[in-house]
């Protein structure tokens, strides 16, 4: 098992129940910790990882379990800022590059790949159209070429013929089709499998990771937590206490002003889509700047995205799409399809939630607002990370310790190390075929794929989810109960039938690791 080494004291990245409680003992009450996280999506786990790097002593706490809120429901993809550039949004688009050369290139080459994105142009206006569009993409490969991301990982964009385009996305309209442009950006295997990748290598590197443990109350100086394994309460004392609930930091922190808005996809089969491994990218009528998307994914299942509404109201654990927000992805998407979709034919639908700085005017589209991070201090002395996406994740923690650290003149000012620090099972990208492993397990563990599949043999999941997949996910993973490894270690959570069929499975898997689940 890899493990990571504090000073001369080796510590494995694995989160398992068993570490779990230990840590949690550990903790006791009253104890003093210099970085209390809450919050166990991207940004809270990139934080603790940070703070860990940096040799503080860090403890992360999760109400629910890893990436359970907004970080498993995004695109999976890693934005190298193109629609920025487009509402001028310079800084941002170029800090977007920069941290998705970061992650195709150093922190997690076996979670991410180049993906292309097709967008298909018919008459009339083809020309137009294509000038337009192809001049964004060359915007962006600039970005590209700026931050020195090698055309080998994310090749430059062009225009492509009719046959070429026919040929990369099959299921396109094939009457008036003068070709398209294709562009390319990254694309995350797994966004949920990011946070625990995170979350395992801030683990290795000393932080306590402990899901199912509430945050009650807060102030500058801990916490009172609640176990909601053991139903047991206790203090916790810190040197800082970071917010990292994303939509719901207002409810720990009453400054905080959020304007959130929710994004839904589709989940369909990729055969509907002739089986298609590219991006169709799809302009929404009226629009300039503006697109839906096709996103090949786990388990023979394309993605459809995405909506852009705002919510009001209080923020609900898991947020759900409306049949207006179905229509109106199958309806764009229908324009460049030979044969149509029809509702039958989407499987299920997931909807994530943005934790939006609110705009100086409420009228403002959140289409339109900034995805810039903002680090917040409240009266009481509580940082709150807000804004920010998926992407940036890196950045948004390096900038939340580094307030931290500013605010304290007794904590050592060491400066970040995750620019350059790899990710648990990250292998570089043009050595991975070295890996003895099969592919399926490759791109999802990358250098840890022979680990997984030394394990013992046992009933699968659906789609072809191994025993061992399973097994990793509760011995390694930190899975505690049915929910957390079909929803968010392996994904087959997304279409409740998938689940079903795995439920035998994965009951069985807990049972080899010598695990209860919850």
């Amino acid at each position: 098992m890899p493990t990571r080494i504090i000073g001369r004291t080796p510590r494995s990245s694995a989160l398992s129940a068993a570490r779990r409680a230990r840590e949690l003992q550990d903790l006791g009450d009253d104890a003093e910790v210099d970085v209390l996280v809450i919050g166990g999506g991207i940004t809270g786990v990139g934080i603790a990882l940070d703070a860990a790097a940096r040799g503080l002593r860090t403890v992360l706490v999760e109400r629910h379990d890893l990436a359970h809120g907004t970080s498993r429901f995004s695109s999976k993809l890693v934005h190298g800022g193109l629609r920025y550039l487009a509402s001028r949004q310079i800084g941002i688009a170029r800090e977007s590059a920069v941290e998705r050369h970061i992650l195709l290139t150093r922190t997690a080459p076996h979670l991410t790949r180049a993906l292309a994105q097709v967008v298909p142009l018919y008459d009339p206006g083809a020309l137009g159209r294509g000038a337009y569009i192809g001049f964004g993409y060359e915007l962006g490969d600039g970005l590209r070429r700026a931050v020195r991301t090698p055309g080998r990982v994310l090749p430059a964009p062009g225009l492509i013929g009719p046959e070429t385009a026919r040929g990369l996305a099959p299921a396109i309209r094939h009457e008036h089709l003068r070709g398209g442009v294709r562009g390319w950006d990254g694309q995350l295997v797994d966004d949920a499998r990011l946070v625990v990748a995170v979350a395992r290598t801030a683990a290795g590197y000393g932080a306590s990771i402990l899901t199912r443990v509430e945050a009650v109350s807060i102030d500058a100086r801990g916490a009172r937590l609640h176990d909601l394994v053991s139903g047991e309460t206790l203090g916790v004392q810190a040197r800082a206490v970071v917010n990292a609930t994303g939509v719901w930091a207002g409810e720990l922190d009453p400054d905080v002003r959020l304007r959130p808005s929710r994004g839904t996809h589709l989940v369909v089969p990729t055969e509907r889509l002739g089986g298609s491994d590219v991006s169709l990218t799809v302009p929404i009528p009226g629009s300039s700047s503006r697109f839906v998307f096709t996103l090949p994914a786990l388990h023979g299942r394309t993605y459809i995205g995405l909506t852009d509404v705002p919510v009001d109201g209080p923020m609900p654990d898991v947020a759900h799409a409306s049949d207006d927000e179905v229509d109106q992805l199958l309806d764009v998407v229908n324009t460049v399809l030979e044969v149509p979709l029809a509702r039958d034919d989407v499987l299920a639908t997931y909807a994530g939630l943005r934790p939006l700085l609110a705009a100086a005017a409420d009228d403002d589209e959140t289409s339109d607002l900034s995805r810039r991070h903002a680090i917040l201090e409240s009266g009481s002395g509580v940082l709150s990370v807000v804004g920010g996406k998926l992407t940036t994740y890196r950045r948004m923690a390096e900038d939340a310790v580094d307030a931290v650290i500013r605010r304290d003149p007794s904590f050592p000012s060491h400066p970040s190390t995750t620019r350059s620090l790899p990710l648990v099972g990250a292998w570089p990208r043009a050595r991975l075929g070295e890996i003895a492993a099969a592919p399926r397990l490759l791109r999802r563990y990358g250098a840890e794929a022979p680990y997984v599949a030394r394990l013992a043999g046992g009933p699968g999941g659906a789609c072809g989810v191994t025993a061992q997949e399973l097994e990793w996910g509760v011995r390694v993973e930190g899975a505690l109960s049915l929910d957390d490894l079909l929803d968010r270690r392996t994904r087959l959570g997304l279409v409740p039938a998938d689940a079903a069929d795995s439920v035998d499975a994965a009951t069985a898997a807990f049972a080899r690791a010598g695990v209860d689940p919850l």
